[in-house]
């Protein structure tokens, strides 16, 4: 596959592999897409919050004695295209509250309008969709017992399938392990439980496909389709088959709880969830991907405790249980306490503040915002000036790279001094360069922090008797200790991205 490009870039076959390699050295070492990626761009991001945090831990071995939150591994969070999941309804009513080009400019005062929409017209809106959807899966599911054989009754037992004006929960997505998609089936008795209630009723539309070589996706599927076919849960719960994107969008539309259980930190983002946003869907998910970050008590329900368990099947027994507990103690009672109009305000005022908050965050709008303001934009103005008279600037950083190479084997620290006065911790570090340019690198304290403290120190005095070595001196805060901070000789050049163009990285011992 790499024949003709690397003879296009005019380069050997090795050469190439060797950036897919941890050790650029060892051939045997198997060839890496993700290092090749890394060392062949100018930037690197994940699509959530939590998703850089993983990414920086995964790639930390590309930039060896550099602290893991310094990997170079920014965030962009996902978001969805509005337009293309709103129903007829939402659409309506958000172009009634914001107007019909809320989508094509600034939204700044999206929030502020959608939150002056009366409880009632949001309740009436919520109670349209979830009727629409019960509509189409009736349809649906007659037209799929038909393909499966199903004899007349069976299908026309469909008319009757689920209840308009009961809670109705939504689970669909790719069937794989780590979206523990089986979650909810852990205490099936309690489960059912859950969904016969006499008072209040719920009732539980599951959807999904696992990859045709996935073994365990598919027996995930079976365990779903024989629950469903439980005489006791008939018509509460329903599996659809041959999921698509014509089914999403159904189910975001109409939906009143999606739920989402991956294990945490296994979904770098997910995108389900948000498509329920504007259509006034709420969402119950793991504290993963994107709902670890979108997440507030007055916009749904979390799952987790926020950090990673692994496998750990007692983990997701425990997990289980906390969403059985949620749904019981929690959820159905929100949705089922009514005032004396009918309307269940605390479950409205949760409906608005995640329409209101979360649709505008969560969108592809502020998503190509944030990638055009801190990638494309800058980078192209980065390509240009090193493209500019021919290539000089890039000339001149592949030089600064080759002299690093050369000398940093020899470069060293020698006597590191500190002095604490006046609230002030005083470094003075000896460094010694060898032959190189004392400003092709910088002379930083670091502490560890959130966010780190980084802490140029200036160059001053020549060593007496050192060839290119120097004193630098910086002042820091004495507000922790003074060990808590290590001096450290890092790359530096004013048109460089380091550490990604440059991995060296040298700390007083």
């Amino acid at each position: 596959y790499f024949n003709g490009y690397v003879d296009s870039l005019g380069v050997g076959i090795d050469t190439l592999l060797a950036l897919g390699r941890l050790d650029s050295g060892d051939r045997k070492e198997a060839f890496n897409m993700a290092y090749l990626a890394v060392r062949g761009s100018a930037a690197v991001n994940g699509v959530s919050r939590l998703h850089g945090v993983v990414s920086r831990h995964i790639f930390q071995p590309l930039f060896p004695h550099w602290p893991e939150v310094e990997v170079p591994v920014g965030h962009v969070t996902n978001g969805v295209h509005v337009p293309s999941w709103d129903s007829a309804a939402a659409d309506e009513l958000w172009t009634r509250a914001c107007g019909k080009s809320r989508w094509l400019g600034a939204m700044e005062t999206l929030e502020a309008d959608l939150r002056a929409v009366p409880d009632e017209t949001l309740w009436a809106f919520r109670g349209a969709a979830r009727r629409h959807l019960v509509d189409r899966l009736r349809v649906r599911m007659a037209a799929q017992r038909g393909v499966q054989g199903g004899g007349s009754e069976a299908v026309q037992a469909c008319a009757c399938l689920l209840d308009p004006d009961s809670l109705t929960l939504g689970f669909a997505r790719r069937f794989a392990a780590y979206k523990r998609p089986n979650l909810l089936l852990k205490d099936p008795e309690r489960l059912v439980r859950l969904l016969v209630r006499r008072e209040q009723p719920v009732q539980l539309v599951i959807a999904g496909k696992a990859h045709p070589q996935d073994a365990e996706g598919k027996a995930l599927i079976r365990e779903w389709a024989a629950f469903v076919r439980r005489p006791d849960v008939q018509g509460r719960v329903i599996f659809l088959a041959d999921y698509d994107l014509a089914l999403a969008e159904e189910l975001v539309q109409g939906v009143d709880l999606w739920i989402n259980t991956p294990r945490r930190p296994w979904e770098a983002s997910g995108t389900s969830g948000m498509k329920v946003l504007v259509n006034g869907g709420l969402n119950l998910s793991e504290l993963d991907g994107w709902w670890a970050e979108a997440y507030a008590p007055d916009v749904g329900w979390a799952l987790g405790d926020g950090r990673e368990h692994g496998t750990d099947p007692a983990w997701d027994w425990q997990e289980c249980q906390a969403l059985y507990r949620l749904l019981e103690e929690e959820v159905v009672p929100a949705f089922y306490e009514r005032d004396a109009h009918g309307v269940p305000r605390g479950w409205v005022a949760r409906v608005r503040e995640s329409m209101a908050r979360l649709t505008p965050q969560f969108s592809t709008n502020r998503m190509l915002r944030e990638y055009t303001e801190a990638y494309y934009l800058p980078l192209i103005m980065n390509c240009r000036k090193r493209a500019a008279d021919g290539g000089a600037l890039g000339k001149a950083l592949a030089q600064w790279r080759e002299m690093l190479a050369r000398h940093w084997p020899v470069l060293r620290f020698g006597n590191v001094a500190v002095e604490t006065e006046d609230g002030v911790h005083r470094f003075a570090v000896q460094v010694y360069l060898d032959e190189l340019d004392p400003g092709a690198v910088r002379v930083e304290l670091y502490a560890d922090g959130d966010p780190p403290v980084r802490e140029v120190m200036e160059r001053g005095e020549a060593l007496a008797g050192g060839a290119n070595a120097y004193v630098y001196t910086g002042e820091v805060p004495a507000d922790r200790d003074s060990s808590d901070y290590t001096p450290r000789i890092v790359p530096y050049h004013p048109d460089a991205i380091v550490p990604l163009e440059a991995q060296p990285i040298l700390w007083a011992h």
